[in-house]
């Protein structure tokens, strides 16, 4: 009668050991290169491109993935970013313009014109207008009527924070802190504050019509708060602000908005030129695979959302004053839009 055999449990590991090392992998792993990219808040167009951007890559590219931060103000991304802790960030002419020379929020921070010189462009696109928005039966008529009023001009420390506080004092002489309540809240908490009008004016640098307008203005009556023309024309201070680079005065049309919109005339506002940027050492490969996904679907993803007909290859270059990243220059040359 045969014995029952019996196995060494040292024997059997190190026969399975000895046959993996010599039997050939067949199968193929590959490693996602992970991506983080800063923007605005939701309800703004650079998170909606820049979410989009990210999205697009995620689906068409898939050894790489982008995740999106929508806190934070854009003065600081610019910064995290030409120090290598993030890899996208929004940037603007205006934005760039103050880091290289060391301006204004920028001005205490010693090596910031060098961290500068770590930037590149990817493309620049219409951010859009600022938007000052108020509900049509809150009595404010005019900018004038912001005085004691709380007014959403931006997150604290961000540049559209600094350039609405400009536009309300060469406007009105009001100033934040003093004539009115200037509320320190992020993009989307002062969205939603807005609506639950715990906030008397919201403005919003962003495309019209904006979805995060276009949403009360469904079932709420509202009016737009603009510039007067003989400003536009005659004031000093605004006349300085939109020489700004990648600023510009536009106006935001009296039916934007449809029926609950109340303004019988157009409303001029400041239009402003941004960008996706990231840092010079990032690879020349992936940004290049990056910008031609992004271009390649950007036609077809637009039948489904209308505000992408706004970003086109036509704006890419608009304003831009920084160095563009060798992987996007590559592309743009490959397609005939550079030399």
């Amino acid at each position: 009668m045969n014995q029952p055999r019996t196995f060494n449990i040292r024997t059997i590991m190190s026969s399975l050991f000895c046959a993996l090392m010599i039997t050939p992998v067949s199968t193929h792993i590959s490693a996602t290169e992970n991506f983080r990219m800063s923007t605005l808040g939701p309800g703004t167009t650079p998170y909606m491109v820049m979410s989009n951007f990210a999205s697009t890559i995620n689906k068409q590219l898939p050894q790489y993935h982008i995740t999106v931060n929508a806190t934070g103000a854009a003065t600081k991304h610019v910064l995290n970013t030409a120090k290598g802790k993030t890899d996208y960030y929004m940037t603007s002419p205006t934005l760039h313009h103050l880091m290289s020379n060391q301006l204004a929020m920028y001005k205490k921070i010693k090596n910031v014109k060098t961290l500068s010189e770590n930037l590149r462009a990817v493309f620049n696109f219409p951010m859009g207008l600022y938007q000052s928005v108020v509900y049509a039966d809150s009595g404010i008529h005019s900018m004038s009527d912001i005085k004691g009023k709380r007014v959403f001009a931006g997150p604290p420390g961000g540049v559209a924070r600094r350039t609405v506080e400009t536009m309300i004092n060469a406007v009105t002489g009001l100033k934040a802190g003093k004539d009115y309540t200037s509320v320190k809240l992020g993009w989307d908490s002062a969205s939603q504050a807005f609506q639950d009008k715990n906030i008397d004016v919201y403005f919003n640098p962003t495309n019209a019509p904006s979805p995060t307008i276009s949403q009360i203005a469904l079932t709420n009556k509202v009016r737009f708060l603009g510039i007067p023309k003989q400003d536009i024309e005659n004031n000093d201070i605004i006349k300085k602000l939109i020489a700004k680079p990648g600023y510009k005065m536009t106006s935001l049309a009296a039916d934007a908005y449809g029926a609950n919109q109340v303004n019988e005339h157009p409303v001029y506002t400041i239009g402003v030129t941004v960008g996706i940027a990231t840092n010079a050492k990032t690879s020349k490969e992936t940004i290049y695979h990056m910008t031609k996904a992004f271009w390649e679907n950007i036609e077809q993803q637009a039948i489904h959302s209308p505000w992408l007909r706004s970003i086109n290859l036509d704006s890419a270059f608009e304003d831009m004053n920084m160095p563009l990243h060798q992987g996007a220059q590559r592309y743009y040359q490959e397609i005939g839009l550079l030399k």
